[in-house]
């Protein structure tokens, strides 16, 4: 038999909805920022920084997929569209012949290089000042929790 849902009291909703609202309208302002000031998508941008901030600038196709939390389908169709614009490109990977590696070319450190500083300024504008040092501590030490909690979650 199934448990009965466990609703949120109005603490817990409120805490839920300040939450989703604060998170959507960050990415949202920050992904048209880096739109406007660079030309790259917010997608674009974060298949980017994952793989420019690693020393080789390369991951396997399915590790990209997972750091970034999306579906197969979704990275597949973002570096297709990026190859295509020649930021990331495919090499086969030599120990595996059904995976790939998704390799960040000239042009996508370039680009990410000169989005980088500009982007930046904005999550210290739009994120960052808001907080005092200690109320920014905090927030990184519950974020952290929650994604090892999500982490045990397996889901």
């Amino acid at each position: 038999m199934d448990a009965p849902p466990r609703w949120l009291d109005p603490e817990e909703k409120a805490a839920w909805i300040s939450f989703i609202r604060m998170q959507e309208t960050l990415i949202g302002r920050l992904s048209r920022h880096v739109q406007a000031d660079s030309g790259l998508s917010a997608s674009d941008y974060t298949v980017l920084v994952s793989l420019t901030e690693r020393g080789d600038g390369r991951m396997r196709f399915l590790d990209l997929s997972k750091r970034a939390e999306w579906e197969k389908s979704r990275m597949s169709h973002q570096v297709t569209r990026m190859v295509k614009r020649g930021l990331v490109a495919r090499e086969e990977c030599p120990d595996d012949g059904r995976g790939a590696f998704i390799v960040a070319t000239p042009a996508g450190y370039k680009a990410i290089e000169e989005a980088a500083p500009q982007h930046l300024e904005h999550v210290r504008r739009l994120f960052i000042d808001a907080l005092t040092p200690n109320q920014l501590n905090t927030l990184g030490r519950l974020s952290q929790r929650i994604l090892d909690h999500m982490e045990k979650q397996h889901g």
